[in-house]
């Protein structure tokens, strides 16, 4: 699974860590310093997820602004490839 959120969005979820004591440590200046590389990152996780996406282990990009969206997602995906498995 990749999970996938727009810049705005993670801004978001950001400045809502660093603003909430108890999700302080989920930020590091690490990853505001890696913001900046966007673009760069986007970039090579498209390379990543072409290369390495094949019929037995496909990727599944999932659209993660809405968290709660996004878990249905993967667990319906997850339970669609047991149900082929089976």
């Amino acid at each position: 699974f990749w999970l996938w959120t727009t810049p705005d969005e993670q801004l978001r979820r950001f400045k809502e860590r660093k603003d909430t004591a108890f999700k302080r440590h989920k930020i590091t200046d690490e990853d505001w310093r890696n913001r900046a590389k966007w673009g760069a990152y986007e970039e090579a996780a498209g390379e990543m997820i072409d290369r390495t996406s094949t019929a037995v282990a496909p990727w599944t990009i999932v659209p993660a602004n809405d968290k709660n969206t996004a878990r249905i997602m993967v667990i319906k995906t997850l339970v669609k490839a047991i149900e082929d498995g089976l």
